[in-house]
């Protein structure tokens, strides 16, 4: 008999110890894959947003590691147009709102400039784009459009008792713009009393060498004190809500592949307990240490494997069913990422190895003659 199916052999004789030892380990993936994957989702769903537009540095109130706290002086970006190497400057404002009545919340608002920019780049589904002349009107994404239910021509109160009109629905290729309200910076600043204020400037620069964003960056941030100036993958990597949401998504993990380490160790434990005459046989015909060390480590490592399998395809359709809900779809495409389904097979390996090294080990230093005589 071939030795990997003495490995399959063994783990077949006691097929609801396995099972169980599989949905474990699946449970302790599927969180990896299902956590991780949508956390970096949403990161780079948010990266998306600056990238496509060629953004190459962000602008903001330097210590803001909340990026909505930033506050600029609008102004400050006439300073910032004037320098050498800049191609574009253009002034953010952010707020979040929420539709109780809808059951919808932490909307996004983006102010931006009414005649230029990101503001020309969307997309329209329906309707069309705010013009210099509208007043109150709002562009929405089209998530967020039928969480509310809401078409072109129809009022929506984005704060209490400040109804606005939709002129237009819009479709981009990523889930956070797709899920947010888009009007005039002029309209939103007074809304939310923060006049002559943004929340950060994008600029765009004619040079995209490294020595040149740096050049640049530094003349930035010494135009006056607190100021940050940011590559577009450092705002988002330092942001403190990318950042604990990746830690959230990581410790749920951990503890769950603890759980699964813990069952997979007790479940080789007991498999070896079981096969002590059975071990000491082989040990008494000749196998070598090392031959049985490696025959219970690769036999966790099936298992461990096997539960991967299960847990990515778990975690896939978690993420798909995730992706449909309301409250979720705003933020979630239900993509997810090759390496994070890497990362579920790696974590899986480690947990198969981490469970079956001290059963093996056990097993190996087995005596025959002890063994056999217990039988």
């Amino acid at each position: 008999m071939r030795f990997s199916s003495l490995i399959l052999l063994n783990l077949l004789r006691r097929p609801l110890r396995s099972a169980l030892a599989v949905t474990g380990v699946a449970v302790g993936v599927a969180a990896v894959v299902a956590l991780v994957g949508v956390a970096r989702d949403f990161e780079d769903s948010l990266r998306g947003v600056y990238e496509s537009r060629g953004v190459d540095l962000m602008v903001i109130r330097a210590g803001s590691m909340q990026r909505f706290s930033s506050v600029l002086d609008q102004s400050f970006g006439e300073d910032i147009r004037r320098l050498p190497n800049v191609r574009e400057v253009f002034p953010t404002l952010m707020e979040v709102v929420s539709f109780e009545g809808d059951n919808v919340v932490g909307v996004v608002v983006q102010g931006l400039p009414r005649d230029r920019g990101p503001l020309r780049e969307y997309r329209m589904e329906s309707g069309r784009r705010i013009e210099r002349d509208d007043r109150r009107a709002i562009m929405l994404g089209k998530v967020l459009a039928r969480n509310l239910d809401k078409k072109v021509g129809d009022s929506i109160e984005v704060t209490p008792g400040e109804p606005f009109q939709v002129v237009g629905i819009y479709d981009t290729f990523n889930v956070f713009e797709n899920g947010s309200i888009v009007m005039g910076l002029d309209e939103l600043q007074p809304l939310i009393g923060r006049q002559g204020e943004v929340t950060y400037f994008t600029v765009t620069s004619d040079r995209k060498d490294k020595q040149s964003l740096e050049s640049l960056r530094k003349s930035i941030e010494g135009l006056k004190p607190g100021i940050a100036a940011l590559a577009t993958r450092e705002y988002i990597d330092t942001s403190v809500e990318i950042r604990m949401a990746r830690a959230s998504a990581w410790l749920t993990s951990t503890l769950a592949l603890l759980v699964g380490a813990v069952g997979m160790i007790n479940t080789m434990l007991t498999a070896v307990f079981e096969r002590t005459a059975e071990i000491a046989l082989l040990r008494a015909v000749g196998w070598r240490k090392h031959r049985v060390l490696t025959m219970i480590l690769l036999e966790s490592v099936v298992l461990c494997l096997a539960g991967a399998i299960a847990g990515t395809v778990l975690s896939i359709l978690l993420t798909q069913l995730l992706a449909q809900m309301p409250a979720a779809e705003r933020m979630v495409s239900g993509r997810v990422a090759p390496d994070v389904i890497l990362q579920g097979f790696l974590v899986a390996l480690l947990v198969g190895v981490i469970g079956g090294l001290y059963p093996a080990l056990r097993a190996a230093r087995l005596d025959p003659t002890a063994g056999l005589r217990k039988e």
